[in-house]
């Protein structure tokens, strides 16, 4: 059975994309499912949340995401690419600056190229879910990304910064459908809100009211514990199991694999 892939998308930077894939590739773990994490980001966060910035930096693109659009011959070779971490269950396709310069806008004048991600992760086995965390735009990589996934979340802030240009990637969504028919928006995931604030409590009942059931029940807040568990490479729910941001993670991928079930079910009795 092939994995369910979800692709994590906003054109605004420090809305919690990264923070998200890291922290709930532990939780999905740790239910028993086998999760495949693809850094689509040239900035590297993600990978250099599981294996620091000196080791990442240095990677050569071959050891890469780049290494696909680099020589699709590469393809053949697929297996170098997903390597573990230190994590049961937990595998990663790394990036870093490297992918910068493949990264380009007009991806869907690119002919083959749009589909490097799609075939690359069609030819992998042994994974139950594929999280892809993009970049703040909607470039080369959030293309290949949008190509190759099942569905889409949207990590957004509750504030002014984090909302703006949602209107730009449901756009996009909506054209990469043509290539992509199965795409299938999975929800909004509202990240880093502090409910002691009234605009960030505001613009989460805006969000909810304009895009009703598509926000998810759960709600991450902004926390110390998410900050010190990834300064020790270690997602939240390894290093601070007893934590309430553990607790969230576990509430997102509960309900996470619960919208995936659901959208799944739908399509096959279609």
């Amino acid at each position: 059975m092939p994995a369910t892939v979800i692709c994590l998308i906003n054109q605004k930077g420090g809305c919690g994309k990264s923070s998200t894939c890291f922290h709930l590739s532990g939780a999905l773990a740790q239910t028993g499912r086998n999760v495949l994490l693809v850094d689509a980001d040239p900035q590297g966060s993600l990978s250099q949340g599981f294996f620091g910035s000196a080791q990442v930096e240095m990677l050569r693109p071959e050891e890469t995401l780049a290494g696909l659009f680099e020589d699709q011959r590469f393809l053949s070779e697929f297996h170098a690419l997903s390597v573990p971490t230190a994590f049961e269950r937990i595998s990663m396709v790394r990036a870093n600056q490297t992918l910068a310069r493949h990264n380009v806008p007009a991806p869907e004048q690119a002919g083959l190229n749009q589909y490097v991600l799609r075939d690359f992760l069609s030819q992998l086995a042994g994974y139950d879910l594929v999280l892809i965390d993009c970049p703040p735009n909607l470039y080369q990589a959030s293309w290949n990304a949008l190509l190759a996934a099942d569905f889409v979340a949207i990590p957004v802030p509750p504030e002014d910064f984090g909302t703006q240009g949602l209107r730009v990637v449901h756009q996009a969504i909506q054209h990469a459908r043509v290539l992509n028919p199965s795409l299938e928006l999975l929800g909004h995931v509202i990240t880093r809100a502090d409910r002691r604030l009234l605009v960030h409590r505001s613009y989460e009942s805006r969000l909810r009211q304009h895009y009703q059931e598509t926000v998810f029940t759960t709600v991450v807040p902004e926390a110390s514990a998410f900050k010190v568990a990834l300064t020790c490479r270690q997602p939240v729910t390894y290093h601070a199991p007893r934590s309430r941001a553990a607790e969230v993670t576990s509430q997102l991928a509960a309900e996470l694999l619960s919208r995936v079930a659901a959208k799944t079910s739908k399509r096959e009795a279609a």
